[in-house]
């Protein structure tokens, strides 16, 4: 049975650590004297009392999660969050409306890196970080953070982690004890961070660009500080590591703690999804660089690799950093790369999509059933990584997909019944349930959301959502069985 106010306890505890998270905007803001000041405290005073508010009402009310108070759980934090995750920017912009902003919240905290902002060049630099902090902590899972600190409150945390990992497998541990684990996915996650930024720095950005940036890549979110994007400086040694960052955060955390506690590289070669992985980015980069040659997209090899590589790994990691406007390219390339946001990452990894390794199941259960016409009676099981998947394993990988189909195909009809464009629908659905950001025709990378209606925000708020979650964890909640004893 789900204990509602045992699991609104613990969200008051997550809502009041939320708008702690504000404090680093707030000081950058009294340094930098941007004027965001005001909106800024009124936002963490408001997020911090409406925590200490549902903690009073629910006092007493604290018990050990069980599995369907996890999913409980992990659905409210991540859909009410975005909402005051978007009161700095309200209250910043009283113009801006509570969809739009409410948007922008959600593309922070999934990662997906859609914006309805315009003039960021121009945005007070404390909100710039806000929204880079919304996307490096959304990058790994705050539910995760919390499962850290929730058992030194007396409240088991395993149920949650479970919920938050991305993933068809979520049952190996790599250390005995959950919040061992939270704490060194959290760890090596910080640790590649802070590479990036030094690396952004070395490469010739800014301080502040290189923070905001560091924060984006390793989330795999894309949200920048400037309007143009990586456009904005036009330099390959920026681009280029920006793309080595992109290309690990892609990779399963768990593979990149493995392999610093052990100080190998074994775990990346005894990771059955990093290889077909990397072999799909590089097979891709270099294909659609030949084919932009062809096509007299470019003159030079060079050249069209340069644009090729940034641009098809910034999407295939589901990124959605642009250094030039791809959807100028021939309508093969952009589609193409839309077609790799949806399985390229690796599960663990803080992309999104139908993830590597789904990918791989399916595809080697179709090679099995068509086996298995030709011999009916063979025992032939699938195998990842040199391990037997179990059949349950394998219905919820074909589940997860049955959904993911019906969700774009349903949600791309509503957007085009809403009056948008096909393919800037059907792009608008993929990019967003694969939490990837820049879609096609009028929301290119050049481009924003702004001219959504109220209705089409709100459907691809939902679609984000849908997609961090993977789908099954959101939808679960709203099933009459879920609230049954």
């Amino acid at each position: 049975m789900v204990k509602p106010l045992a699991v609104l306890n613990l969200l008051s505890i997550v809502i009041l650590g939320f708008g702690l998270t504000m404090g680093a905007p707030l000081l950058l803001s009294v340094t930098a004297d941007d004027g965001a000041l005001i909106p800024l405290g009124q936002a963490l005073l408001f997020t911090a009392i409406s925590g200490l508010v549902l903690r009073a009402l629910t006092r007493g009310r604290r018990s050990e999660l069980q599995a369907r108070d996890g999913f409980l759980l992990v659905s409210l934090v991540w859909t009410g969050l975005p909402a005051f995750a978007a009161l700095p920017l309200i209250l910043y912009l009283p113009q801006m409306s509570f969809t739009d902003a409410y948007f922008e919240g959600v593309a922070g905290l999934t990662t997906t890196g859609s914006t309805i902002l315009a003039g960021l060049d121009q945005l007070p630099v404390s909100l710039n970080l806000w929204r880079a902090q919304l996307q490096w902590m959304g990058g790994m899972g705050i539910i995760v953070l919390a499962v850290a600190i929730l058992p030194m409150l007396g409240v088991g945390g395993s149920q949650l982690f479970r919920a938050e990992t991305p993933g068809p497998i979520k049952d190996s541990k790599l250390t005995p004890r959950i919040t061992e684990t939270a704490n060194g996915l959290w760890l090596v996650y910080a640790g590649i961070t802070v590479l990036c930024i030094l690396s952004l720095k070395w490469a010739g950005m800014d301080w502040f660009d290189a923070l905001i940036h560091g924060l984006t890549t390793v989330s795999l979110g894309g949200f920048s500080s400037h309007d143009a994007g990586y456009a904005y400086w036009n330099s390959p040694a920026i681009e280029a590591a920006t793309m080595v960052f992109m290309v690990l955060a892609g990779i399963n955390f768990a593979t990149h703690f493995l392999a610093f506690r052990k100080r190998s590289i074994k775990p990346y070669r005894y990771d059955p999804q990093v290889l077909p992985y990397l072999a799909v980015l590089a097979a891709s980069v270099l294909g659609v660089a030949l084919f932009l040659l062809d096509q007299r997209v470019y003159g030079e090899f060079p050249t069209a690799l340069r644009h090729a590589a940034f641009n098809v790994i910034s999407i295939a990691t589901t990124t959605g950093f642009a250094s030039i406007d791809y959807t100028a390219w021939p309508i093969f390339a952009p589609m193409y790369m839309l077609i790799l946001c949806s399985f390229v990452t690796c599960a663990g990894s803080t992309g999104a999509g139908i993830k590597m390794i789904r990918a791989q199941l399916l595809a080697r259960q179709a090679a099995r059933e068509i086996l298995r016409i030709i011999h009916p009676r063979a025992y032939m099981p699938v195998r990842v990584g040199g391990q037997v998947v179990e059949n349950n394993i394998i219905f919820s990988v074909l589940a997860f997909m049955l959904f993911y189909g019906v969700i774009v195909i349903i949600a791309t009809m509503l957007l085009a019944a809403s009056g948008m464009e096909i393919v800037t629908a059907f792009s608008a659905v993929i990019v967003h349930i694969n939490n990837t950001g820049p879609g096609l025709n009028e929301i290119g990378p050049m481009h924003n959301y702004v001219k959504l209606s109220d209705f089409q925000t709100w459907l691809l708020s939902i679609t984000m959502l849908l997609g961090r979650l993977e789908l099954v964890t959101l939808l679960v909640v709203f099933t009459p069985a879920f609230w049954r004893k």
